[in-house]
């Protein structure tokens, strides 16, 4: 049976500064590589900023335009260099703004656009915490190299309980602002290599590398707590939730994240049928230093 989370006890979790907003450290957007001069083109023009970029540009081909004029009359031999300085100068500074800012433009808004559909292709819209994809695509990597050198780690399935209600008493946008507190105060509670993440509904999902049993029961039983705390201010009303969490640890017998994932499922459901608002694991075992973890029963 799905065991009730520890009281007391000490966790090996390694510590670290909490996070204190929801977009520190979750991860950066996977943007779809660009050609190489495009890329070195408009990352100059987001640095240096479009005014700056056009002076610039105005200044090469000013300074472009008169060296050629002049390399062609001392090709040709002939032709007055200052009227050639005076006009070359002259097309450069009137045409080089008009024609290059526009293009400089362009190219300032579809780098814009190409980093905002990244971020769109890897976070949720509603919450900004990443999205399932992406969530998978990183966790399997971490989850490999746990699995490679035999470190701890831990998954969380997070799910409001009873949300269903909130949307039909207060409305969606209710619901969608208190999802949004929701994935903050996951956020608060996690360190910098953890992977939070939407996974569908009102379901978030948690990945702990370098985390125990009992520190991942920890981390899931604050989330809880800071949840249950929570309340939104809506229309002259107080609004709150809680929470229920299930756990699942590392183990060498899983296969798969997928089967990690069906374990804290597993362990998600108990904690529903047990009255929602708590926390649950699967019974685990020894750890590999040979210390004995405390296996609860219900």
């Amino acid at each position: 049976m799905p065991a009730p989370l520890p009281q007391g006890g000490a966790t090996a979790r390694p510590t670290e500064a909490p996070r204190q907003a929801l977009g520190a450290g979750l991860t950066e957007a996977q943007v779809e590589p660009a050609p190489g001069l495009f890329r070195w083109l408009s990352r100059g023009v987001l640095r240096l900023g479009l005014w700056r970029s056009s002076l610039l540009l105005t200044t090469g081909v000013f300074v472009l335009s008169v060296v050629l004029a002049q390399a062609m009359i001392s090709l040709l031999g002939q032709g007055d260099r200052f009227v050639a300085l005076v006009s070359a100068g002259t097309l450069s500074m009137l045409l080089t703004p008009l024609l290059g800012t526009a293009l400089l433009r362009l190219v300032f808004q579809l780098e814009l656009a190409r980093q905002q559909v990244g971020v769109l292709s890897t976070h949720d819209e509603l919450t900004g915490v990443p999205n399932r994809r992406h969530f998978m695509s990183v966790a399997e990597t971490e989850w490999s190299r746990a699995r490679r050198y035999d470190n701890d780690a831990a998954l969380l399935l997070i799910d409001a309980d009873h949300f269903q209600r909130v949307n039909d008493t207060y409305g969606h946008l209710c619901g969608d602002e208190l999802l949004r507190r929701i994935a903050l105060a996951a956020a608060g509670s996690l360190r910098q290599p953890d992977l939070l993440a939407r996974f569908g509904g009102e379901e978030l999902v948690v990945f702990l590398p370098q985390t125990d049993p009992l520190g991942a029961l920890d981390v899931a039983e604050r989330i809880r707590s800071q949840v249950q705390a929570l309340r939104l201010a809506w229309q002259g009303l107080e609004v709150g939730t809680t929470v229920s969490i299930g756990v699942a640890p590392l183990r060498s017998e899983l296969p798969s994240l997928d089967w990690m994932i069906h374990e804290a499922d597993t362990a998600l459901r108990a904690a529903k049928a047990d009255g929602r608002n708590c926390v649950r694991t699967l019974p685990f075992q020894p750890n590999r230093s040979g210390e004995a973890y405390p296996v609860n029963s219900r």
